[in-house]
């Protein structure tokens, strides 16, 4: 079948997609999820789990109430003192934490946390910019490229090259975004009506078509995930222009999504944190959770 040329969605045109990607955003972080399986872990109570990172082969879990790492029981281990409710999160290519989301309560200071930097394994955390000002859901970069931030707020997102400055670039309603490993001028984001593309930094987006997704993330330049509010899971292998279903995550309704390559995975559902080191066929339990009465 041939396709046809897509319109494309400017920078100051109104999405129509809004009210149906709006709808996926509240199913994505507050559906009830099924119970996963029973491996004898003890589990812990979070809120909800916003982003995924893997450095030095321990994984990072941001949370409503801040950073976990598992522990030998597989139960949450916090780390360092803050328990801000990290929104948006990221591990850049360096080492480098980076996040977004509101401070903890009764911690004072602005309800924004704008972007803060960790270079230390989120033991500790300092601003960068934006503070009180934004609150990115989220986060994403590709190596020796720029960081763009989902303004849930406005509708909007924003890129920056030196964690200072940013530029506003298109308005969309979308709930998770991904920057391609080779290109960093090609950004995707998940919207109602499925994933839309853009092909120059984030200044228009084609509209989202095709296969609806919660979460995305690109591993490798033929390796993009995507997993969809029911929980199935997606593998393109060209830039999502096609999609096929690979199987379904363990736990139900999906949190968070994180690709470490062509064939490792990391994603949270409601009962805990899976990887997958073939491609999402298996998953092992990384972490045990007890979803939080808060369903974001």
């Amino acid at each position: 079948m041939t396709k046809l040329p897509l319109p494309r969605l400017t920078a100051t045109s109104a999405s129509a997609s809004t009210v149906l990607a709006l709808s996926l955003l509240l199913t994505a972080c507050s559906q009830s999820t099924d119970a996963g399986k029973d491996d004898g872990k003890p589990a812990s109570a979070l809120t909800h789990i916003h982003g995924l990172g893997l450095l030095d082969e321990t994984l990072y879990v941001a949370t409503h109430e801040g950073i976990y790492s598992p522990g030998e029981s597989g139960a949450p281990v916090p780390v360092g003192e803050r328990r801000d409710d990290f929104m948006g999160f990221t591990v850049a290519a360096d080492g480098t934490f980076l996040a977004s989301g509101h401070p903890a309560p009764g911690t004072g200071g602005p309800a924004d946390l704008g972007l803060v930097a960790s270079e230390d394994a989120g033991r500790t955390w300092e601003l960068r910019s934006l503070g009180g000002e934004v609150d990115f859901h989220a986060l994403d970069t590709a190596a020796g490229g720029p960081v763009y931030g989902y303004d849930s707020a406005n509708g909007r997102l924003r890129v920056t090259r030196d964690q200072v400055v940013w530029e506003d670039r298109a308005r969309l309603r979308a709930l998770d975004i991904a920057v391609s490993p080779t290109d960093p001028d090609t950004v995707l984001a998940t919207t109602g009506t499925g994933v839309a593309r853009s092909t120059d930094g984030g200044r228009t987006f084609a509209p989202g078509e095709g296969q609806v997704l919660s979460y995305v993330s690109w591993g490798a330049a033929d390796a993009l995930y995507g997993v969809a509010p029911d929980g199935g899971l997606f593998r393109s292998g060209d830039g999502g222009d096609a999609w096929t279903r690979v199987g379904a995550v363990p736990g139900g309704g999906p949190q968070a999504l994180t690709a470490v390559g062509s064939r490792r995975l990391l994603v949270a559902t409601g009962d805990g944190v899976y990887e997958s080191e073939d491609a999402g066929r298996t998953f092992e339990r990384r972490m045990a959770v007890a979803a939080g009465e808060d369903g974001h």
